[in-house]
């Protein structure tokens, strides 16, 4: 089969959270160009809709819904609304993370130091956000005997890092919870795996840019890249369109490391 047919999703409806910018973003518009339609999840509607316009753009179908992975209500409502416009969701990215909404916290306790009332915000979006998304679309997915589920989660996870521990705890859930899924789902046509990424550029003015950049490159944790730069939001997309078209139809319960070589895959 040719490149081009192996990547077509052409006909597909994928849902991407956490798309306004970043990672997600640029997951939404690699699904658009390679001929999904797409439905764009973010927690500010401004950002949903922008990338949806985006999507627009390129020639795909788009549709921009704005709620909290991690409100199981709000959630299923605003994808009744998506699927009633563009139809059965085909493919799932769940990319929505860190900390969710909020920034991420610049300096984090040591974990016996921490307020157990911070650990919410790391499951809320992390694990409760993917498997809410999950609880879902899941049963279309079934109903059609075909899907692809992928969901971003991070070397914090897999990896020994410092002040990281309630982090690292709900992206490790998140990547355990695919596996599981994938076990479920193989029978009705369904794959389910996950990304582990790790530093990569924020989106931020250019001079801010430049300022992060240097505080990174001189850190110690920079020194453990094979590859001695940060990633980008495209480093991530080659994975994830392979992982969603029927390229990757017998690829199940694997959690892939894209970063960079700053952790292996045994």
């Amino acid at each position: 089969m040719r490149a081009a047919d192996m990547f077509d999703l052409k006909g597909r409806v994928a849902m991407v959270t956490g798309a306004g910018q970043g990672v997600g973003r640029a997951i939404a518009l690699t699904l658009a160009e390679n001929g999904a339609a797409v439905i764009v999840n973010d927690y500010f509607a401004d950002r949903a809709h922008s990338v949806a316009s985006e999507v627009r753009a390129l020639g795909a179908r788009s549709h921009a819904i704005a709620c909290d992975v991690g409100d199981l209500d709000q959630l299923r409502e605003a994808i009744g609304d998506a699927v009633a416009v563009l139809g059965g969701i085909d493919i799932l990215v769940n990319n929505a993370g860190n900390a969710g909404p909020g920034p991420y916290p610049p300096e984090l306790p040591l974990f016996w130091e921490s307020d157990p009332a911070s650990w919410q915000k790391f499951f809320r979006v992390n694990t409760f956000g993917v498997m809410n998304c999950c609880h879902t679309i899941l049963p279309g997915m079934v109903e059609r005997k075909y899907g692809r589920v992928v969901t971003i989660v991070s070397d914090a996870g897999r990896n020994l890092e410092a002040r990281q521990a309630d982090y690292a705890a709900a992206k490790a859930g998140a990547a355990g919870f695919m596996r599981a899924l994938a076990a479920d789902s193989a029978r009705f046509g369904i794959t389910a795996n996950s990304i582990s990424i790790s530093s990569v550029e924020p989106t931020l003015p250019p001079e801010d840019l430049e300022l992060y950049r240097k505080a990174r490159e001189t850190s110690a944790q920079f020194s453990r890249y094979a590859i001695r730069r940060l990633g980008t939001p495209d480093d991530i997309t080659g994975m994830v369109l392979l992982l969603c078209s029927d390229a990757g139809s017998w690829i199940t319960g694997q959690t892939y490391p894209v970063n960079g070589g700053y952790t292996c895959a045994l």
